[in-house]
């Protein structure tokens, strides 16, 4: 029997766990309840596991008990702090969060991926390793269960992970090879002046004046410091200052985030940003704080893996609707499992105008091409840990 027959009676079964997992969405390191699902799930199947690594994170293993790679696939299982509009009969029952990323499904795939491939040990070698992350909406979950040692016991040699992607077609499977995600940064600032009247500006320091300037002169950066063939974004979202229309405030604190696909970049953002703060800060007769949070590395496919991964995806779905998405200046923490072992992070197609995007208290997608996605890991664990048969090919 062929690898698409074997999985399509999984199909209801795989919904039922979606929406499952979909009525109790958590935010970051307060995945209690779908690590308990995950945990009870992953035993039901016979699994060996451990839980609570990096706080939530669970990490299931299917051994062969024959010699060969380890190849680990990764799930997030967050949510996020929006109230749900979508009016679903499997809504989110926690008021105030919702799985709006599409993480109950990454979940959702990976645990069905471990059913399928338990039912097909006898065509690989090897270890299959399947890591659910908690935090990936931040402060990231990757980097705490990296260093809790998921990469290690057996050693990982190929890293797979997914997500459900609207901006391409309903139906296709995106592969990038190298760069698909950008560097995340953070900055936090807060500027110190002298208060005082509003009719008398030049008693004080005015440090909403200052947060005005160091914003602006924040902006020029990726148009007068920045190559612009290397795409880069520099965003101040929060700016707080002032209490009332007559006072001059003695303190004004922003914060933002700075984007790049380089890793050179990424790691200069302290030293580029604070220098413009400095400098303003200084010139208005100010003084400031600032911290910074590094955040996520580029998300960076290895060139093989992408290879090898479109010849995959062509099976599952036609390698017409094989496509290279575009690149994105958003981040995930995959990143990091993606820089311990050669891998590829794909998109599985979830374009729709039914449905709203992703981080929208409306978002949503069909839930059919969660089988194209467990369909393309079982496919690929043949592929990298066994030698598939006829029936497969």
């Amino acid at each position: 029997m062929g690898i698409k027959a074997q999985i399509e009676p999984y199909k209801e079964h795989l919904i039922t766990v979606r929406r499952d997992l979909h009525r109790i969405p958590e935010l970051g390191f307060k995945e209690e309840k779908t690590s308990a699902y995950v945990a009870n799930y992953l035993k039901q199947e016979g699994l060996s596991m451990v839980t609570g690594i990096a706080r939530t994170g669970v990490v299931g293993l299917l051994e062969t008990g024959r010699p060969g790679p380890t190849l680990l696939i990764r799930a997030d299982m967050d949510a996020l702090p929006i109230t749900e509009e979508t009016g679903l009969p499997f809504a989110s029952r926690h008021p105030g969060v919702m799985h709006a990323c599409g993480h109950d499904g990454h979940t959702a795939m990976a645990l069905v991926t471990a059913t399928t491939m338990n039912a097909l040990r006898d065509r690989i070698n090897g270890t299959i390793k399947f890591v659910f992350q908690p935090a990936e909406e931040g402060p990231g979950g990757a980097k705490p269960m990296i260093e809790a040692g998921v990469m290690d016991n057996p050693h990982v040699d190929y890293a797979l992970g997914c997500h459900i992607w609207p901006t391409i077609p309903e139906g296709t499977i995106g592969i990038r090879a190298g760069v698909l995600m950008a560097a995340m940064f953070r900055f936090d600032i807060t500027i110190k002046g002298k208060g005082g009247h509003g009719a008398m500006p030049h008693l004080c320091v005015d440090a909403l004046e200052t947060g005005c300037q160091v914003v602006a002169a924040l902006q020029r950066i990726v148009s007068r410091k920045m190559n612009p063939l290397s795409p880069t974004v520099v965003s101040v979202g929060k700016f707080q200052a002032g209490t009332t229309f007559n006072v001059i405030p003695e303190s004004a604190s922003l914060c933002g985030t700075a984007r790049t696909f380089e890793n050179t970049i990424w790691k200069r953002w302290p030293e580029i940003i604070e220098t413009i703060v400095k400098g303003v800060c200084e010139s208005m007769g100010a003084e400031y704080e600032m911290s910074c949070e590094q955040g996520y590395p580029p998300t960076i496919n290895d060139p093989d893996m992408a290879d090898r991964m479109k010849r995959i995806a062509g099976k599952v779905v036609g390698l017409d609707m094989v496509v290279v998405p575009d690149r994105t200046l958003g981040g995930e923490d995959m990143a990091f499992f993606l820089e311990k072992a050669p891998g590829c992070f794909f998109c599985l197609g979830a374009g729709n105008e039914s449905y709203a995007g992703i981080h929208n208290p409306r978002f949503g997608f069909n839930e059919d091409i969660l089988l194209s996605g467990v369909e393309t890991y079982c496919r690929a664990a043949i592929d990298l840990l066994g030698k598939p048969s006829k029936a497969d090919r």
